[in-house]
């Protein structure tokens, strides 16, 4: 007698192995959703905004681009679940997007910089299939990957902050504030603020659910409080809690396949070519690899030696969604930290990835009903996310100044730099540098002497394009 299809199910993805429950990765996945949602807003905006345009002043249209973000985040999330049977969720990158739409696009055609997306995608298939990104994750120390942990953490919880308008920059000093002037003011504050107490108090009180519950009753409170105070939807940020006029649109496939693999290097020449590549290329990789151990070790399922499991399988979807967000005109596709909220509630396998593909799939036809949830009612998320990532600090040896130092800078600067790979590369550089000075150059890898090296560059391609006579 064959199992049920519950058995079948609990099976394949080694959800009872894991300790955890069908229902479990349900809410999971459907809180990771909610905490990636903006982006089928926000990538919209940052790439089809009014003032970007590419060399010959055209623009992407901001309903195609809807489309392409849904479609790219549900099927890449949807292939991590089942090939790599982990909770990680990815979508549209908020760092290369931007590269994408301020930096490159402007030297060139959207379809030549798309297609220098392609190309970066493929090189990361490349070296996930060789073993080479696995082998450098690997050779990371405990202390590090947990540092990493840490660090995500706290940015994760000032990305919360930021999406809420709870924390902004002032022009002036201090570079960051209390609210847009220094003091809280307006509806949506009030929303977020109520949100994130209710998020902790559940949480304190370990109610199944606390996450998603939160974010579900914020934003029905949001919409009540939209109606009644009549805000204005500026305030609110990308998206305004508003019952849509329609719940179902047609999708625009138009911008699938407009991209050119080589139409670049005849726009801008080789040299620029190889180092926007170089830059997108260590953008991805270091925060796939810093997304993976923050979220894995957040979840428990890091092996012994801090290994993340079916790395190899991670890796190259990893790789094939920065390909296939070029091929969809999307911008690059990669792991998302904001997985861990649907850890937080619970989430330990890929079965959550295909709750939280399906709902994406879901808003390629019902994209108005993914502009309901406000950042307000997303972000107490996010920052009760950082708080339980936070943990992992204790795990640190503080008492080896040789990990120590190294492990601080790493936490540090992610949030510092609003950069995942940032805080990384600069923890790299610093473990390296401790090691010699220590006379323990020895015990360094020589993976970690090529990715150290690897970040000097990264860090320093400014004076090196000026050097070489690069605009």
């Amino acid at each position: 007698m064959p199992p049920a299809p519950a058995q079948r199910l609990d099976r394949f993805f080694q959800i009872s192995e894991r300790g955890s429950t069908i229902g479990r990765e349900v809410r999971g996945g459907l809180v990771t959703f909610f905490a990636m949602a903006y982006i089928l807003v926000l990538n919209p905006l940052i790439l089809g905004g009014d003032n970007v345009q590419d060399i010959n002043g055209d623009q992407l249209s901001f309903p195609q681009l809807v489309t392409v973000t849904a479609l790219v985040a549900a099927v890449m999330t949807i292939l991590m679940g089942i090939t790599a049977n982990l909770p990680l969720a990815l979508a549209a990158g908020l760092g290369i997007n931007a590269m994408l739409a301020f930096q490159i696009a402007p030297q060139m055609t959207w379809p030549d910089a798309m297609g220098l997306i392609v190309i970066e995608g493929i090189i990361l298939c490349v070296l996930s299939a060789t073993g080479l990104r696995e082998a450098v994750m690997n050779a990371i120390p405990m202390g590090l990957k947990q540092a990493i942990g840490v660090g995500i953490g706290l940015f994760i919880a000032l990305i919360g902050f930021v999406d809420a308008g709870f924390t902004t920059g002032l022009a002036g000093s201090p570079p960051l504030s209390l609210g847009g002037t220094g003091e809280l003011h307006g509806w949506p504050i009030l929303v977020f603020c109520l949100g994130l107490l209710l998020t902790l108090a559940l949480l304190a009180r370990k109610v199944k659910g606390a996450i998603l519950i939160s974010i579900l009753a914020m934003t029905v409170f949001a919409i009540i409080v939209n109606a009644i105070a009549d805000v204005d939807d500026a305030a609110w940020g990308v998206t305004a809690p508003k019952l849509p006029d329609d719940v179902v649109a047609s999708p625009d496939l138009g911008l699938l396949g407009n991209f050119s693999l080589f139409g670049a290097f005849g726009e801008v020449g080789t040299v620029t070519v190889v180092l926007l590549i170089f830059t997108l290329f260590l953008t991805d990789f270091f925060d796939t690899m810093g997304t993976a151990v923050g979220v894995t070790n957040e979840a428990g399922l890091l092996d012994e030696n801090g290994r993340v499991p079916r790395l190899g399988r991670l890796l190259f979807v990893d790789g094939l969604a920065a390909a296939a967000g070029g091929a969809a005109s999307a911008s690059s596709n990669t792991s998302f930290v904001e997985s861990a909220a649907g850890v937080g509630e619970g989430a330990r396998t890929g079965l959550a990835n295909i709750v939280t593909g399906g709902l994406f799939a879901a808003a390629i036809f019902l994209s108005p009903l993914a502009a309901v949830v406000p950042p307000q009612a997303a972000a107490p998320a996010l920052v009760a996310v950082g708080f339980l990532m936070m943990v992992q600090v204790g795990r640190i040896d503080w008492t080896d100044y040789a990990i120590a130092i190294p492990a601080f800078v790493t936490i540090a600067v992610m949030p510092f730099t609003y950069s995942i790979t940032n805080g990384i590369g600069a923890g790299f550089i610093a473990f390296v540098v401790l090691k010699v000075v220590l006379g323990r150059a020895r015990e360094v890898s020589w993976l970690l002497w090529l990715t150290a090296a690897l970040f000097l560059v990264y860090f320093g391609i400014n004076p090196i394009e000026q050097l070489l006579g690069v605009d």
